[in-house]
């Protein structure tokens, strides 16, 4: 990969040296790189905007997952860049630019944690910190064609992470082994794990209808070669109204926590927002707590009812995302139809903070796609180990 490719991952205010992790533990002799949202001590986190990096102090401590990955032997070699306040699903970042997707030449890294996915796809760095909210770990990872895990909501410790939408804000990360994967869950998943054999797969339909046809039918063939290692396939639906309440409530939400998150920041500072970020943080400033409240009552529906079905022992399948990579050049317009169609498949997760995987399914016109399978609550790390059993199909060994 040429020189200025492998910068591409990186914001200007990186590291000025490698902070090395102990000398022995479970990630020892791995590279990391972390997304700039997290506390890392004597740096200034950025969430992707120069005007906040500008007004913070450096941080007095590693956050807890830093903090983890270095005590367990990980070697931490950069910070990535970001979507602007993690407001986004493409990855293209109006000031410090779009980080070069290695998988698919001239599209999208996938976005919030762009950088983060970017750099392991490209092979710099063994596995990544990043964030989920609407689907900033899981659309990245499927674009890059590496594993990615969005946790359980608060099964990693977020102290020190930047908020963005605390409902339904997750520290998470990307691997493009699944061993790897694996050993860096084993690290930074907290004691509540909810152990069980995966005993019955869904297949959510409904799910696959929001994904492009020749994407669907991938994913339809790959888990028909999948099925000696699955249990028994059912199908069904997951969204009795379709996607389009649930997503509609998380957008009001996140658009409301949002402004709690930067809201303050923007009004007082008046900071230069790139184009897509300006608007939606326009909106967000308009929505009303009684407007969120009504959409928290949907919230609280979706996600009793989604529990009710991704019981202990049942994993639900999906497509990631809905395309494959967009072209870095994609007219604004196509953008945001793409972003709807998305938030359309990463909804049932968010809003039900259950743990979403990813697994690199193969590629189409020479681009990755992904599989998902979305858990119970606690059971992150049957996911974990199921990414490492499915990998055969994926041409990659644990």
């Amino acid at each position: 990969m040429p020189p200025q490719a492998y910068r591409t991952a990186f914001v200007p205010h990186d590291l000025k040296a490698p902070i090395k992790g102990a000398a022995a533990g479970p990630l020892a002799g791995l590279s990391a790189v972390v997304k700039d949202m997290y506390d890392i001590a004597g740096e200034r986190m950025g969430c992707g905007n120069p005007d906040w990096l500008a007004s913070q102090a450096p941080a007095a401590r590693h956050c807890p997952p830093v903090q983890k990955i270095l005590d367990a032997g990980a070697t931490v070699i950069g910070k990535t860049i970001c979507d602007e306040f993690f407001y986004s699903v493409t990855g293209a970042n109006a000031h410090y630019g779009t980080p070069v997707n290695a998988r698919a030449w001239g599209r999208l890294p996938g976005g919030s944690s762009a950088g983060s996915a970017a750099a392991v796809g490209a092979g710099i760095c063994d596995f990544a910190l990043g964030s989920d909210t609407g689907g900033s770990v899981r659309i990245p990872a499927s674009f890059n064609g590496i594993y990615g895990l969005r946790p359980t909501h608060e099964r990693v410790a977020h102290s020190g992470v930047a908020d963005m939408a605390p409902s339904f804000d997750v520290p998470g990360w990307f691997a493009a082994t699944p061993g790897v994967f694996r050993n860096v869950g084993a690290v930074l998943l907290d004691s509540r794990r909810a152990p069980a054999k995966i005993n019955r797969v869904v297949v959510l339909e409904d799910a696959f209808a929001q994904a492009d046809p020749d994407i669907a039918d991938l994913l339809h063939t790959l888990l028909e070669f999948m099925s000696d290692d699955l249990p028994a396939m059912a199908h069904g639906k997951i969204a009795p109204d379709g996607f389009d309440p649930w997503r509609e409530a998380f957008r009001i939400i996140q658009a409301y926590e949002t402004w709690q998150s930067f809201g303050p920041f923007v009004v007082e500072h008046k900071p230069q927002i790139g184009p897509g970020i300006r608007e939606r943080m326009q909106f967000a400033a308009t929505v009303t707590k009684a407007q969120a409240d009504a959409a928290r009552v949907v919230h609280g529906k979706a996600r009793e009812h989604i529990r009710q079905i991704a019981v202990p022992g049942t994993v639900l399948a999906l497509p990631t995302a809905p395309t494959i990579a967009p072209p870095v050049d994609t007219p604004s317009g196509d953008l945001e139809d793409f972003r709807v169609r998305t938030m359309r498949l990463t909804c049932t997760a968010g809003m039900s903070g259950l743990p979403q995987i990813n697994i690199p399914a193969g590629t189409l016109n020479g681009c990755p796609v992904g599989l998902s399978f979305i858990g119970w609550a606690g059971g992150d790390e049957a996911l974990l180990d199921l990414a490492c059993e499915l990998s055969r199909h994926c041409g990659m060994a644990a």
